[in-house]
């Protein structure tokens, strides 16, 4: 038996001290010479059943304290252990039914109709049409419905010649191949028909275009007309944004200092009880070389088997990822979800035709390379029972663990430390909007379905959702216990990762500017002003950055010849909020993150925090990058590679798991 599903696999993580061992029982269970008084009679009679249908007496024991645990039935814990196989088992109870078994189905012969999608979450019966007999009602039985069944068919025998058992794997895979068109057509018009007010998937909305141009001819003609008047109010437009996300910065910063004196490791308790179904999530594109690395992460997570569900979501035609999972032992808690070749390809509308068939309570998402601590999702759990009800959505912070690779994948580790330590939790505390990061966010799965999901047009689905949810009244929180990446760490990679980024944060602008007053009546003004500085702002100041580079050196170069004469006053004013701006932004943006790294993360980055500047200009090609994208090709998905961790290099790398992130320090003994 793969552990016992409550068991904590940390070989990532340091000070695992005290945590239970895969021959663990169940944290808070007896021993089993204690334990069989306590069982209910459901239990004590599906170990019955089991014995008569001859599995070994030790596996049943080992699966009825699991059961009697999580709240499920003996049946399921054998069934997710891997102890027992699943076409065995199920060929075992047609059987005992005397019905015929169907170990696979083949998905030509079911009729694809809108009631097959509550199969592929929850599979119970298939129906199989042929072409030269009367159709088959495929079953997949349970345990505790065998006696019920059995006096069925006593009764009707006839019966026994239209009905079929089956797995519940074959039933939900014939039932996702039979309405994969269908669904995979759905699943790209489904946001854009139901709430088109809410879909990238026409770029410029109604007079936006319109509105852009007239802006464009205005400022060009203006420029011609007004040259000098035009630069001075284009530039302290410019600054004004620029000096705005500045300050939010700064207040995080501020704040940031202010949870290193007052953070505790205090963390909300689970619920007792029977813990939910939590689904997760990953979309794999050409991930042939990290598949391995990702089961094993994944393998770690700390919840019980029969409680988790975890879709590979692969695109069809991707046929080295398939080939690479093919080698794999998938345990039977993971499902492969193949996704039909259709535009457009992007992660989110991967992720949009997967969720239908969601089985968990909460549901989260992860990458390719993502390497989650393995409490993360107790952690997410006990977050959600303790929040109120509007609150649907938990964001784990993202740690980068290559910043020694180079002075790109080193910035780009404070950034995330910075964003995901500083600015996001301060966001979380003050209730406003969250832009979240592409991965480890945390929903819950019916209020996820009830906004629409991930917008398939969108490069940027985590920030579009985000701030969608946030105008429908939900909200989102920080968690703690982090999820480890690795950083893009050479030119070409990050630039192509960020013109992505850039051009889906130009698209979600455009997506809520369609109706600003509508807007700015659903958020509130003040989670409105703070949208405009975070997105608007981080766009322009991207955008603006070498201009107000050039007209500060442009500048200086006039101070230094004595030239500002006229109007000097208001080019030393310039000059000034121009110094503030970009040397005050320079330093928030180091600061914020470094505030937020342990020793160990410091030590990685070391003095390649000096090359911010050179950081700052290639963003700033990013966005010129996304802009010009966005009108050629707006949907094309910049695809980043990436190449998994070796085992000597993680076990050095992976940091900081514990949250605040200041006591690590304390905890390890580094100073």
């Amino acid at each position: 038996m793969r552990g016992n599903g409550d068991c904590m696999r940390l070989a990532e993580y340091p000070d695992n001290s005290g945590m239970a061992t895969a021959n663990d029982l169940p944290v808070g269970r007896s021993k089993p010479d204690t334990a069989a008084g306590r069982f209910s009679a459901a239990l004590k009679q599906e170990g019955s059943l089991l014995l008569q249908m001859g599995i070994g007496k030790p596996s049943i024991a080992r699966a009825m304290l699991l059961a009697d645990s999580h709240g499920t039935t003996v049946e399921e814990e054998l069934l997710a252990s891997g102890e027992i196989d699943e076409t065995i088992y199920f060929e075992a109870l047609a059987e005992k039914l005397g019905l015929e078994f169907i170990p696979l189905i083949d998905a030509e012969r079911v009729h694809d109709l809108s009631a097959l999608d509550g199969q592929i979450a929850n599979p119970e019966v298939l129906r199989v049409y042929h072409a030269s007999r009367p159709p088959v009602t495929v079953i997949v039985p349970s345990l505790s419905r065998l006696a019920e069944i059995a006096d069925r068919l006593k009764s009707a025998p006839l019966l026994r010649q239209s009905l079929a058992v089956s797995t519940p794997s074959a039933v939900r895979q014939a039932a996702w191949q039979a309405g994969r068109l269908r669904r995979v057509s759905a699943t790209t018009r489904a946001l854009f028909e139901t709430s088109p007010l809410h879909s990238a998937r026409i770029t410029f909305w109604g007079k936006q275009g319109f509105y852009v141009g007239i802006i464009v001819c205005a400022m060009l003609t203006a420029a011609a007309l007004l040259p000098l008047i035009s630069v001075l109010v284009l530039h302290m437009v410019l600054t004004l944004f620029f000096f705005a996300n500045f300050l939010v910065r700064l207040y995080a910063l501020g704040s940031a200092f202010r949870r290193n004196r007052v953070e505790r490791t205090a963390k909300a308790d689970a619920p007792a009880g029977p813990l939910p179904v939590y689904s997760v999530l990953v979309a794999l594109y050409k991930e042939e070389s990290i598949v391995a690395q990702l089961v094993g992460a994944l393998d770690q997570l700390d919840w019980p088997r029969s409680r988790l569900d975890i879709k590979l979501i692969c695109e069809e035609d991707d046929v080295q990822t398939l080939a690479a999972l093919a080698t794999l032992p998938l345990a039977p808690e993971y499902e492969i979800v193949l996704v039909p070749v259709h535009q457009p390809r992007t992660k989110p509308k991967a992720l949009s035709y997967a969720l239908p068939g969601v089985r968990g309570t909460f549901v989260t998402v992860y990458d390719a390379e993502d390497r989650p601590h393995p409490g993360q999702l107790r952690e997410a759990y006990a977050a959600f029972a303790a929040a109120p009800e509007h609150v649907i959505c938990l964001q784990a912070p993202l740690i980068i663990t290559n910043a020694q690779n180079s002075w790109l994948s080193a910035l780009f580790a404070v950034e995330y430390a910075a964003l995901f330590r500083g600015l996001l939790p301060m966001l979380s505390l003050t209730g406003l909007p969250l832009p979240l990061g592409g991965t480890s966010n945390h929903f819950r799965t019916a209020e996820l379905k009830q906004i629409g999901g991930w917008d398939p047009y969108n490069m940027t689905e985590d920030a579009d959702l985000g701030m969608r949810l946030h105008r429908f009244g939900y909200r989102s929180r920080v968690i703690a216990l982090p999820t480890l990446e690795e950083a893009p760490a050479s030119l070409p990679v990050w630039l192509g990762q960020r013109t992505r980024w850039f051009k889906g944060w130009l698209q979600t602008w455009l997506v809520l500017m369609r109706k600003p007053a509508h807007l700015g009546r659903e958020m509130g003004w003040p989670a409105f002003a703070v949208f405009q500085v975070l997105i608007a702002g981080m766009l322009l100041s991207s955008l603006s950055h070498p201009v107000i580079l050039g007209f500060l050196a442009y500048l200086t170069w006039l101070m230094m010849q004595g030239g500002v004469t006229v109007d000097g006053w208001m080019a030393s004013c310039l000059f000034m909020i121009d110094i503030v701006n970009i040397f005050g932004s320079y330093a928030v943006f180091v600061s914020l993150g470094l505030n937020r790294m342990s020793a160990s993360e410091k030590r990685s980055v070391g003095w390649r925090w000096a090359f911010v500047p050179l950081y700052w200009l290639v963003m700033s090609l990013a966005a010129w990058r996304a802009l010009l994208e966005l009108r050629t090709s707006p949907f094309s998905w910049n695809k980043t590679p990436h190449m998994p961790v070796g085992t000597a290099q993680t076990k050095d790398r992976n940091i900081a798991p514990l949250a605040p992130l200041y006591l690590v320090e304390e905890l390890s003994g580094e100073k």
